[in-house]
């Protein structure tokens, strides 16, 4: 006698999307801006600012709604990107907000352009422009690896967005840098973007080209180096580098493309002759360039000796004023409202916001932001270690190598490491390209890294599984 019994599959347990992690995370994003605001106009006023209830619930709304974008159109996402992204956003208004209630900025604006127009709340509007902006990023990027039909042609579209600022009638000139274009009325930073889509062409071109790159070599001195043909591409970017440092007086994009290119690079190829080379051109470019270009070389004086050229180079007075700011923060800083970094003028709520973060916060709030922004990059590399397709592991890496070099360039040369380059800290400082852009940015990083956790599907059953004989002995 036997006995016969079915068994049926069992599915695959679900993997967990993490959403209530990130609304919970968020609810922290919101509330810490808005009690950071509440205490600026302690300190300055002495009572809460007028606008607290409209700017808290205006915050909450527009990051429930990524929320829901995210919950809804990128399910697996990582939980850490928006959150953090939310929260250095709300701080960023926060310190415009208290530099805008300094009376040596209004009384400067007003001697200079004959009237005084606060930047924060044009700062909420662009925070509102971008958030719409990163949802619709998610509504039409169903999959990031459709980018990679767009390789050539991303290519063409950054040399565009690098050659408008020096257009005659088109780019402006902002204080010596050529990295502005004029719209209407309204100023454009098109290298905030172009950031993004030569990442693009960078993921899609070394995808291919990467096994040319990696075994086709001579060795030399314990370096891997590589045959004069594959040596095209890097002197081709090299050279746009240069050409951008050059037309644009801007070191910072310059550094920017070139450096994400190298990063890029390496991890394709995971040759380290590649980072020897790329470390000696840039240098090499850098300083013939800081040689012949006045604007450059300004810049790199007031690095060497900000205090040598203190009263007669605006370039000199801003690294110091930037530097004395972090010195009288020491570790716990002077309090929200209490500090003096609007001494360095319009650029405080800039090029050198970081500088505010750094008096009034102290090295304990410098740590928390340089934490912060480090988690975004760490996510980003994780995303790339996550990612499937080789596409999305470099695209990943190329985005998560560009804002971690803009970190550094920004955060360097405020705090006087290296030469100053112009560019604006990633969601704190005013400027709507730069809202824009990293709020682009932090969108693909969301849908690659909703690819790569995505659970795989399951298998069709199979018919002959549905039913198993199991013959025991009677």
């Amino acid at each position: 006698m036997s006995v016969v019994t079915n068994t049926t599959t069992i599915g695959a347990i679900e993997a967990p999307s993490r959403r209530n992690t990130e609304l919970l995370l968020l609810a922290f994003a919101v509330v810490i801006p808005i009690f950071a605001y509440a205490n600026v106009g302690l300190s300055i006023h002495g009572e809460l600012p007028p606008g607290m209830l409209v700017y808290g619930l205006g915050f909450a709304v527009l990051s429930g709604i990524a929320h829901l974008v995210v919950r809804r159109y990128a399910k697996y996402a990582d939980p850490l990107l928006l959150p953090i992204a939310t929260l250095l956003n709300g701080l960023g208004v926060v310190l415009i907000w208290r530099l805008d209630q300094s009376e040596r900025l209004r009384n400067l604006a007003k001697r200079s352009f004959g009237n005084f127009s606060e930047s924060a709340p044009r700062q909420m509007m662009y925070t509102g422009l971008a958030i719409a902006l990163f949802a619709v990023v998610l509504l039409v990027l169903k999959d990031h690896r459709v980018l990679q039909r767009f390789t050539y042609i991303s290519m063409a579209g950054a040399l565009v967005l690098l050659i408008l600022p020096v257009v005659p009638g088109l780019g402006a000139d902002v204080f010596g840098a050529k990295i502005w274009i004029s719209v209407g009325g309204f100023s454009i930073q098109p290298g905030e973007f172009a950031k993004i889509v030569i990442a693009i062409f960078f993921a899609g071109y070394l995808m291919v080209k990467r096994d040319a790159l990696a075994l086709a070599s001579r060795r030399f001195m314990g370096l891997y180096l590589p045959r004069g043909r594959d040596l095209g591409p890097i002197l081709m970017i090299w050279a746009m580098s240069l050409l951008v440092l050059v037309f644009e007086n801007d070191l910072g994009t310059s550094l920017l493309f070139f450096g994400m290119f190298v990063i890029m690079l390496y991890v394709a190829t995971e040759r380290t002759s590649w980072i020897v080379i790329g470390l000696l051109m840039s240098v090499g470019g850098a300083t013939v360039v800081g040689m012949t270009a006045s604007h450059v070389k300004v810049r790199v004086n007031a690095w060497l000796d900000p205090f040598a050229c203190y009263t007669t180079s605006g370039a000199c007075e801003q690294v110091g004023q930037s530097i004395m700011s972090f010195g009288s923060g020491g570790v716990l800083g002077t309090g929200w409202g209490q500090g003096n970094s609007d001494l360095i003028g319009f650029a405080a709520n800039s090029d050198f916001i970081f500088s505010t973060v750094g008096e009034e916060l102290g090295l304990t709030g410098v740590m928390a932001f340089l934490l912060l922004y480090g988690l975004i990059i760490e996510r980003g590399v994780r995303t790339a270690l996550a990612a499937r397709d080789p596409f999305g592991k470099l695209f990943a890496i190329g985005l998560s190598g560009a804002f971690a070099l803009q970190i550094f360039v920004v955060a360097g040369g405020v705090m006087g490491l290296i030469p100053l380059t112009g560019m604006t800290m990633p969601f704190l400082a005013s400027g709507g390209s730069s809202v824009l852009a990293n709020w682009v940015l932090i969108a693909i990083l969301i849908r690659i890294s909703d690819t790569a956790r995505r659970p795989a599907p399951a298998p069709a059953p199979s018919p002959d599984s549905e039913m198993t004989q199991v013959v025991r002995p009677s």
